[in-house]
């Protein structure tokens, strides 16, 4: 395998005196080092085509076209206007010209008869700028393809646990059936608890892959919010104790996914639950008066560490709203997925901690309709939208 260190860099010399080529040539290729020589500028802007070089040395005075306008040229074409230039020329010093050079983007200025060592030591600074930035190059191509095999590999064992927790749980539940007594029936609960819980967590691993992958779509339709955080509230207090409470105001219809909205809700609250003081109450409130936006609002008992709330939204970070509580099992998945969802339908989410009323509040501000609801591709949440009708 050919590493970076083995390929070679090249120069280019533009000079209309084949004696000068060669004099370049003698003084600056090395192993490692190929010197590039065109006579003219148009035969330069061929070799640009086939080459990548460190760094170009332009003679100034050439027929047809000079340094300045092969300077243009070069400066405009996306794939070359990085190229540092060099001017030399024969000329005495002019004052004026060397700031004309400059306008056209050289990176010095130099007059024959050059000084073989001062001419040798500011191309290699250009040479080494230019083998650290392929080496970048190269790690950085390196990475994106471990990154992608990563998340291919995270999807296709997401994908394939399903298959023996789907057969884990119709067991559980057919042993329901032809088991009665309470140490088993226990266990079975053990069980089941723990298979949804399993299943939670492939579910966010593979939320995770369609998020970093971009290929997360959203499929937005005009919702009542009132009524899904409702549905979400009876489904983690099904015995209505009284610890969740639900405060509406204004319209509350918005046009989100219905599933991923649904996530974000169940993560919210679930992690109140879980990380608010035991047996505190819950405070859910749904401000639909502003006319392009509403505001979600869920408040707990406990207050997240100052040194967390930078990392909150990071993905595999935990997210313990009381530090003396212990983290339970998970992935710490559940408020990165909820940032990248909220930001995926163009919404803002952040936290505000109370020290005061020993508080802690998530605040969701989702506008009422996204702006690229007509567009595929929503930035880095690398969401693609479908926008659909509305539900009656």
């Amino acid at each position: 395998m050919t590493t970076d260190a083995e390929l070679d860099v090249n120069i280019l010399v533009v000079d209309d005196l084949a004696q000068n080529l060669l004099a370049m040539e003698a003084l600056l290729a090395r192993p490692g080092v190929r010197v590039i020589k065109a006579s003219s500028g148009v035969e330069a802007l061929e070799l640009l085509l086939l080459h990548e070089v460190a760094v170009a040395l332009l003679d100034v005075q050439m027929p047809e076209m000079d340094g300045f306008e092969l300077a243009e040229l070069i400066r405009g074409r996306d794939s070359t206007r990085h190229i540092p230039l060099m001017f030399v020329t024969a000329a005495a010093a002019d004052q004026q010209r060397q700031f004309q050079g400059y306008d056209y983007g050289a990176v010095d200025f130099l007059h024959k008869p050059v000084e073989s060592h001062v001419l040798i030591s500011k191309v290699n600074v250009f040479i080494e700028l230019y083998r650290q930035q392929r080496h970048i190059r190269l790690q950085n191509a390196r990475l994106s393809e471990t990154l992608q095999l990563n998340e291919m590999f995270v999807a296709v064992l997401a994908h394939d646990l399903r298959v023996p927790l789907t057969a884990m749980s119709l067991g559980v539940r057919l042993l329901r059936d032809s088991v009665s007594a309470p140490p088993a029936s226990a266990l079975l609960d053990r069980v089941e608890g723990s298979a949804a819980r399993m299943g939670r967590m492939i579910e966010q691993l593979l939320d995770l892959s369609r998020i970093r992958s971009g290929q997360l779509t959203l499929a937005l339709r005009s919702q009542d919010l009132a009524l899904l955080t409702e549905q979400a509230l009876h489904e983690l207090d099904p015995a209505n104790s009284g610890r969740l409470t639900l405060t509406v105001a204004g319209n509350t219809q918005a046009r989100v996914d219905l599933d991923r909205w649904q996530q974000v809700l169940t993560n919210l609250l679930g992690n109140a639950l879980t990380h608010g003081h035991a047996g505190s109450p819950i405070k859910v409130t749904l401000d639909g008066r502003n006319a392009h936006m509403v505001v979600l609002e869920v408040s707990n008992r406990g207050t997240i560490a100052a040194e967390k709330l930078p990392e909150l939204f990071q993905p595999f970070k935990p997210c313990p709203n009381a530090p003396l509580k212990p983290r339970t099992k998970g992935l710490g998945l559940g408020l990165y997925i909820v940032h990248q969802f909220v930001r995926a339908h163009e919404g803002t989410i952040d936290v505000q901690c109370s020290a005061q009323d020993d508080t802690t509040t998530f605040v969701v501000r989702l506008p009422r309709s996204p702006l690229n609801d007509q567009h595929e591709m929503l930035g880095t949440a690398g969401a693609t939208l479908v926008a659909q009708g509305d539900c009656h």
